[in-house]
């Protein structure tokens, strides 16, 4: 009889009375990938610590923050889809990024308990980008979506040199906002609309959530673009989008939604203290 009980999984982080604790929130939730990469690195550090998935209904996100943030050993919070641009208002202090793009995706509690929020969404997509081969360097983007992702991307991509972003989104006042920002740092460079703006683009992004659910609508029809045209997607899962699928199908280059994230590790990694 093995009296000791099941033995641990050590691939997973054990927690303890002292686990210090971060909370990626999300309106659906089950689709993050964030606690998959994050967890292991975390271990793999030696730190006494956890990230989890709490599913935050938007008409409760208020209540859910503001409990979190009561939690003492509660370090940290990552944003998904669709809070990003609700969540600075539980910031004291933010940076250059979310005051250009007017959403976060990270915040962290500060040693004067104050909250500060960031956001790498930006950063990572163009990152990932370059990773894979991409330049956003002197290309012509179309960004169809100007929620809390597209709304850190645009910015992102004009200061990596993107000759031209074309905003896209039902919502035009948030588009007109947004372009805005934009224009009084990169006058000339950004065009919106409430339809995708493919002619001449090279790259063409979805920034939508379109593409979660398997009977989600296409957000922009790849047979309308021209060969060679890269087509984006920062939905993580699926993996391969209904959009991918259909761009890969008409030979069209793809680029997925993951490296957005795996990206953005490094930068989290300095943002909450995690470089050893």
């Amino acid at each position: 009889m093995d009296i000791a009980g099941p033995r641990p999984d050590l691939r997973q982080p054990m927690i303890t009375g002292a686990t210090r604790l971060y909370a990626v929130l999300g309106d659906p939730v089950a689709q993050v990938q964030a606690p998959t990469l994050l967890n292991p690195l975390l271990a793999a550090l030696g730190r006494d610590a956890v990230l989890v998935p709490v599913h935050a209904p938007v008409d409760r996100f208020d209540d859910v923050v503001r409990g979190l943030q009561a939690i003492a050993n509660l370090d940290g919070l990552l944003v998904t889809v669709p809070h990003k641009a609700a969540v600075r208002r539980f910031a004291d202090r933010t940076a250059p990024a979310v005051d250009l793009s007017g959403s976060a995706n990270a915040l962290r509690r500060e040693a004067d308990g104050r909250w500060h929020a960031d956001n790498f969404d930006g950063a990572g997509f163009v990152a990932g980008l370059e990773a894979a081969g991409h330049r956003a360097a002197g290309a012509r983007v179309t960004l169809v979506g100007t929620g809390g992702a597209g709304c850190a991307i645009a910015p992102a991509l004009l200061m990596a040199g993107a000759e031209r972003v074309e905003l896209c989104d039902l919502d035009p006042a948030r588009t007109a906002a947004l372009a805005a920002r934009l224009e009084a740092r990169w006058p000339g460079r950004t065009g919106c609309a409430t339809r995708p703006v493919t002619d001449g683009a090279d790259i063409v992004v979805n920034a939508t959530p379109l593409g979660l659910r398997q009977d989600d609508p296409l957000p922009f029809d790849p047979a309308a673009l021209a060969p060679g045209t890269l087509v984006a997607d920062i939905i993580m899962k699926p993996r391969e989008t209904r959009l991918l699928r259909a761009a890969a199908g008409r030979g069209l280059p793809v680029h997925h939604g993951a490296p957005m994230l795996e990206q953005q590790l490094r930068f989290y990694r300095t943002y909450f203290g995690l470089n050893g």
